[in-house]
């Protein structure tokens, strides 16, 4: 009989250990950092583009970032815009209608916008409850010439994984991601994990988003970054 209790107790513990114990995770637990104070949105590939010439309304159009990240409008032919503030953007657009337009003067604004890879924040694992891996994202808002913020979410596809891409938004927290993903009921919350790139190293995070959601421990409610990737895994039962 005793051998039997001892087996039933290390099945036990091997569960513990396989769910997480509290105090132990995976990688370092993420802490709040401070907030970049440099960032400005970089306009990527499927951002719908709103352009303004001043005094020149024939000139003035919208355009969508193809997939090379280029752009095409009256006057101006390929023109790369992926990468590029919508101010940045605005200053090339500028030097290029200068060879038919005296001083040209030009806004650029975002619409639905995307932004590049680096700096949306991409979400995998067991979230939301329809289908879908990203391949990409969509949203409203706009961004003037001189940058913004962004919102917005992408899905599709089909699997046992779901995955989202979420433009990045300044001061945007774990609590803000989780609103937009949505958990699945079979999400281990506090097994999920944050890559986050370092000062050009990457590196991984435990986050607790159990504890934050089940206990309302806003101590878990760190701040994400641009280009975070948020792994949320599967429960053990």
């Amino acid at each position: 009989m005793s051998s039997i209790n001892k087996i039933l107790r290390l099945s036990a513990l091997t569960i513990l250990l396989a769910t997480g114990l509290p105090g132990c995770y995976t990688y370092p637990l993420l802490e709040d950092v401070r907030q970049e104070s440099d960032y400005t949105y970089q306009i990527g590939a499927g951002d719908s583009l709103s352009i303004f010439v001043w005094g020149n309304p024939e000139l003035s159009t919208s355009a969508t970032v193809r997939p090379d990240g280029k752009i095409t409008f009256p006057l101006v032919e390929d023109l790369l815009a992926r990468g590029k503030t919508p101010y940045d953007l605005a200053r090339d657009i500028e030097k290029v209608l200068a060879t038919y337009v005296k001083s040209p003067q030009v806004v650029v604004m975002a619409n639905g916008f995307k932004g590049v890879n680096y700096q949306q924040i991409r979400v995998i694992g067991r979230i939301g409850g329809g289908s879908g891996m990203s391949g990409g994202s969509s949203g409203s808002g706009s961004s003037s010439s001189g940058g913004g913020s962004s919102s917005g979410t992408g899905s599709g596809g089909i699997g046992r994984y779901q995955g989202k891409t979420i433009p990045y938004e300044r001061g945007m927290t774990l609590l803000d991601v989780v609103i937009q993903i949505g958990l699945n009921q079979y999400a281990d919350g506090n097994r999920s994990t944050v890559i986050r790139n370092v000062k050009g190293e990457q590196k991984s995070y435990s986050v607790r988003i159990d504890d934050l959601i089940d206990n309302a421990d806003l101590t878990a409610n760190v701040l994400m970054m641009p280009g975070d990737i948020l792994i949320i895994p599967d429960a053990y039962f």
